[in-house]
């Protein structure tokens, strides 16, 4: 499909490619099919000219958006394997993840290598960090150039060699793991192009009506139908607007997303589909009152997505124990193994971990049961922690919570009413240690912890379970629940 987009944005290339809002909502055009088209050759000319040859790995950086496509696109176009890189997970395990996956080159925006120089105060604010960028291999910057950070990225004009047609190695997309080990999730290119088609079938696209959503699997289905996108306002308030004046044929929004859009009681239409994190058939409903003519669940899995769907009216018809979260995709198989755990397969499945031997079946890590084709979940089996949107790993962080004067540290998540959870710490102090001592000296391993530094942080003994006296997770969510000091 990435190739079939690079054709299409040469057809109609003056038409829209990429919109975005401005505070009224109002949209405005950021670049046009012919724009992306003619950056992503400039860049794939750039990477071939440094010297870049098929099979090597491209750190990619930057923030959602045209430039990130078009490196995506001229990455596919010379056969490199693009590793995602996310500021928000801190620099020691970012570090880690960069030293497994070893790039020969990473492309940052000047935000993101800000983070991790001149800006870093500012960025622990907003729980962005970045290790020392330069430390990691040959760095360059796409897009603007901010003082401090690595030379342009300058699109060039000349022949590159098509790769586009090999099989091999996609994309790089890290998930889990421990600082030490982390894990990472490869997918080839067949199976990228299958994930894409499948998104593509189930939302449709009609050419020239925009579609409202800023994940990769969006823009590409999207824009290869001829589709303009829209990239959603981070503001709720301006989101309300955009959908407003914009009136997406199609909307794809996390569930934080949407409890945030609803807050302001938007005008919305077509179809609205929502993932990354349980939906509930709840949710789901007020957004078809909002005025959405039909509201899907989609249930995905870094390593398989789509897997199923859902629609409101079959969600809220459900009745059964558990979690409906759809009927498995065309193509998409599922079985349970012995332990309950839902295992699937099928044509957009990731390839392997990085490190490891491929995978036929992929564990979700989620308990579950089949009815007929459909999936019901009754829960995580693993200790993930979902917050918002994002997927935090306890194993991850925690041992950088184990300062001096810490006896024993869990992550744990506490629900919060809202459909979504809090991460609260639960730090045991070794005997006579002063907790609120402890507490600043804690202050910089918080800092460093990025998108998973926790809401709250409790003193109290870690509770412990068996014969091994293992931490008991349950009931340290329990602890932190009942406590609110």
């Amino acid at each position: 499909m990435l190739d079939e987009l690079a054709a299409a944005l040469r057809r109609d290339s003056d038409r829209p490619a990429v919109l975005t809002a401005g505070r009224s909502g109002r949209p405005r055009v950021r670049v046009t099919r012919g724009d992306l088209a003619d950056l992503a050759d400039g860049y794939a000319a750039a990477l071939h000219h440094r010297g870049l040859v098929a099979g090597d790995t491209l750190g990619v950086a930057v923030r959602p958006g045209p430039r990130a496509l078009s490196v995506m696109l001229a990455a596919h176009r010379l056969g490199l394997r693009v590793a995602v890189l996310d500021p928000s997970a801190g620099p020691d395990v970012l570090a880690a993840r960069l030293s497994l996956a070893r790039p020969a080159l990473v492309v940052a925006d000047a935000a993101a290598q800000a983070v991790a120089g001149w800006a870093r105060p500012l960025a622990r604010r907003a729980q962005l960090a970045l290790p020392e960028l330069a430390s990691l291999g040959p760095v360059v910057t796409a897009g603007r150039r901010l003082p401090g950070c690595a030379p342009t990225l300058t699109p060039r004009v000349g022949p590159t060699p098509d790769h586009g047609d090999d099989d091999g190695d996609a994309v790089i997309i890290f998930t889990s793991g421990t600082t030490s080990r982390p894990r990472a999730v490869v997918h080839s290119r067949a199976g990228l192009t299958a994930g894409m088609r499948a998104v593509a079938d189930l939302v449709r696209p009609r050419a020239g009506e925009p579609v409202l959503g800023g994940m990769f699997f969006v823009l590409v289905p999207s824009l290869a139908s001829g589709a303009p996108v829209a990239m959603p306002a981070r503001s709720a308030r301006v989101l309300a607007r955009q959908v407003a004046r914009l009136r997406p044929q199609a909307t794809y929004l996390t569930p934080p997303q949407l409890r945030a859009l609803l807050a302001e009681a938007p005008r919305l239409t077509g179809r609205v589909y929502s993932g990354s994190a349980p939906v509930s058939a709840a949710l789901l409903a007020r957004v078809k009152r909002a005025g959405a003519t039909q509201t899907w669940g989609v249930y995905a899995l870094t390593e398989l997505f789509p897997a199923a769907a859902v629609e409101e009216a079959e969600k809220s018809a459900f009745t059964g124990d558990g979690d409906l979260v759809g009927e498995l995709l065309p193509g998409v198989r599922a079985r349970i193994d012995t332990t309950g755990q839902v295992l699937l397969t099928g044509p957009g499945r990731s390839h392997r971990y990085l490190g490891e031997h491929p995978h036929d079946w992929v564990s979700t890590g989620d308990v579950g049961r089949l009815d007929g084709d459909r999936v019901v979940l009754g829960g995580r089996c693993k200790d993930m922690i979902l917050r918002g949107a994002e997927n935090i790993y306890p194993g991850l962080y925690e041992p950088a919570l184990h300062v001096p004067g810490v006896s024993l540290a869990v992550l744990v998540g506490v629900p919060a009413g809202d459909g979504d959870e809090r991460l609260v710490a639960v730090v045991e102090p070794e005997a006579g240690v002063d907790a609120g001592r402890l507490r600043e000296a804690l202050e910089p391993a918080l800092a460093r912890m990025g998108a998973a530094r926790p809401d709250r942080v409790l003193f109290r003994s870690v509770p412990l379970a068996g014969r091994s006296r293992k931490p008991d997770r349950a009931a340290a969510a329990a602890l932190a629940a009942a406590t609110h000091d």
